[in-house]
C-alpha cells in the first residue's frame, strides 16, 4: 500500500489546495478530480462509451442516481475531464429553484445560460469558452486558406473566408432555430473581422440566450431575428450548438446537469410533470438519433427517480422506459441502460481513498501527517461502526471527518489520534441520544406521510 501511495504524481500547487479545500467543505472539486479517483471504473468505462458514441454522430442520455455525497457530482467533474481532453466541449449546471428545465419567468432559459456560462474546451477548463470557441473556428479557417496559397490582405482571402463561414453555417439553417442561429453567427464573424466590439457584443448576448424580447435584440443586433431564446426554445439551441460544435472540429458536445432532485421538490404538479416532459423529450431526442452530437448527464437521488408520487416514476412514459427490468436482479450489474445507481465503494476502496488523500495532504503542507497506516484502518473501522453506516456510508462525510483529524493533528501537535477520533466518537454518540425523534405511533406508521423519513420531506 505504502509503494502504491509514493507513486501518486506530483500535483500542482494551485490544483492540489483547492482540491483539499474542496474536499474538507464537502464540495465536489472542479479541478483535480483524477487525482482522487478511486474506484468506479465500470461507470466510467460505461460513461466513455457514450463519449464514443457521440463522436461517432449519435446522441446518449444517462441518469447517475445516488445518495447525497455518494460521488455523482465528482463522477460529472471526472467524466467532464476526460471529455475535455478527448476533444469534446462541455457545459455543466446545477438545478435550482431559479432554474428548471421547463418554467415560465425565465427559469428555463437560466438553465441554458448557466451551461453557456459553464462552456468549457480543454485550452479554457473553467467555462467561459464560448468566444474563445468561435475565434479558434475563424483562426482554423483562416489558417487553412492562407494554406492554399491565399494572402490575407487580399479581397480574394476574404471572399473565400466568408463563403467558407457561410457553407459550414448553411448546414444549420435546416434544424429548428437553426436560420437565426445561423445568421446571428454569420453577423459575429463579420463583427469579429471588422473588429466591431459592439455588434459582437450583441450577437453574443443573443448566442447566450440574454435579450428578453425580440424588439430589444432587434436594437441592439441591427437586424431582425424571428427568434430568441427563451424558456420554451432554449433545448433546441442546444442541440443546434452541439451540430455546431461539431462544424467547428470538435467530436460533440457533453452537458452534464446536477441536482436534479429540485424538480422533485417542485410542489406543483403541473410544473413538476412539464419538467418531466422536457426529460422525456431530451431522452426520446438522444435516443432515436434527433440530437447528433449531444450527450446529457443528468444526476439525482433515488427520490427524484423513484419516487412515485413526485419523482421520475410519477409519470408513466418516464417509468416505463427508466424503471428496472424483473430480470434486473440485485447482485447483478448492467450499466448499458439509461440509469446509471452508484453502488457503496468497498471498504478497500474507502481505505485507498482515505490513504490517497493522506498523500495528497502530505503533498500541500510538505510533511508528513501524523497518522500511521494502522490508524487509517482504525478510522474507517469506527466510521463503518456506525449504525447503517455499512451500506449507507459516503465518500462525502467520511472524508470530511478524515480531513477534521487531519487538520488538528497538524495543528495541535501534543494531541494523539485517539484522543481526537475517541472524543468525536463520544461527542457524536451524544449528539445523536438527544436528536433521536420519538416513536412514531401506529397510526403515525401507517400513514403515507410516515413513509418518508424527515431528510425526504425536505427534499
Amino acid at each position: 500500500m505504502e509503494q502504491h501511495m509514493n507513486e501518486i504524481p506530483r500535483v500542482p500547487k494551485r490544483i492540489l489546495t483547492s482540491l483539499l479545500a474542496s474536499v474538507s467543505a464537502g464540495v465536489v472539486p472542479r479541478t483535480g478530480a483524477p487525482y482522487l479517483a478511486i474506484g468506479r471504473q465500470d461507470e466510467i468505462e460505461a460513461l466513455l462509451s457514450d463519449l464514443e458514441t457521440v463522436n461517432e454522430g449519435g446522441g446518449s442520455m444517462r441518469f447517475l442516481i445516488g445518495r447525497y455525497g455518494s460521488g455523482k457530482s465528482f463522477l460529472m467533474q471526472l467524466i467532464r475531464g476526460y471529455a475535455m481532453e478527448q476533444g469534446f466541449l462541455t457545459a455543466d449546471a446545477d438545478l435550482s429553484p431559479e432554474r428548471r428545465l421547463y418554467g415560465a419567468g425565465g427559469s428555463g432559459v437560466a438553465t441554458y445560460r448557466e451551461l453557456m456560462k459553464n462552456l468549457a474546451s480543454k485550452t479554457s477548463p473553467e467555462g467561459g469558452a464560448l468566444p474563445k470557441v468561435i475565434a479558434r473556428w475563424i483562426g482554423e479557417l483562416q489558417t487553412a486558406l492562407v494554406g492554399e496559397g491565399f494572402t490575407p490582405e487580399s479581397d480574394a482571402f476574404a471572399a473565400a473566408l466568408n463563403r467558407r463561414v457561410l457553407s459550414a453555417l448553411s448546414e444549420l439553417e435546416f434544424l429548428v432555430g437553426g436560420f437565426d442561429f445561423a445568421h446571428v453567427l454569420t453577423a459575429y464573424y463579420r463583427a469579429y473581422t471588422e473588429g466591431d466590439d459592439s455588434r459582437r457584443s450583441a450577437c453574443m448576448r443573443w448566442l447566450r440566450g440574454e435579450f428578453s424580447n425580440k424588439t430589444e435584440a432587434k436594437r441592439e443586433l441591427g437586424f431582425s431575428v424571428s427568434v430568441i431564446i427563451d424558456d420554451d426554445n432554449w433545448y433546441d439551441f442546444l442541440k443546434l450548438w452541439a451540430a455546431m460544435a461539431r462544424t467547428m472540429g470538435y467530436r460533440g458536445l457533453v452537458v452534464f446537469i446536477d441536482e436534479c432532485v429540485n424538480l422533485y421538490k417542485i410542489s406543483h404538479r403541473v410544473s413538476r410533470e412539464n419538467n418531466y416532459e422536457k426529460i422525456l423529450s431530451m431522452f426520446n431526442d438522444t435516443l432515436q438519433g434527433r440530437a447528433p452530437g449531444l450527450a446529457l448527464i443528468l444526476g439525482g437521488t433515488p427520490q427524484f427517480l423513484e419516487d412515485t408520487r413526485r419523482g421520475l416514476f410519477s409519470y408513466e412514459a418516464l417509468r416505463s422506459r427508466l424503471c428496472d427490468s424483473r430480470f434486473s436482479l440485485t447482485g447483478f450489474k448492467n450499466l448499458i441502460g439509461p440509469v446509471i445507481r452508484l453502488r457503496r465503494l468497498s471498504n478497500d476502496e474507502l481505505y485507498a481513498l482515505i490513504s490517497r488523500v493522506t498523500r495528497l495532504y502530505a503533498q500541500n503542507y510538505n510533511a508528513e501527517p501524523r497518522i500511521t497506516t494502522q490508524q487509517m484502518s482504525q478510522f474507517l473501522q469506527i466510521c463503518l461502526s456506525r449504525a447503517g453506516a455499512d451500506s449507507m456510508i459516503t465518500p462525502r462525510e467520511m472524508l470530511r471527518d478524515y480531513m477534521t483529524v487531519l487538520n488538528i493533528l497538524m495543528q495541535n501537535p501534543e494531541a494523539s489520534f485517539e484522543e481526537v477520533v475517541g472524543s468525536a466518537v463520544t461527542l457524536r454518540t451524544e449528539a445523536d441520544d438527544e436528536d433521536e425523534p420519538p416513536k412514531a405511533s401506529t397510526a403515525e406508521a401507517r400513514s403515507p406521510r410516515a413513509s418518508y423519513s424527515p431528510d425526504e420531506i425536505e427534499l
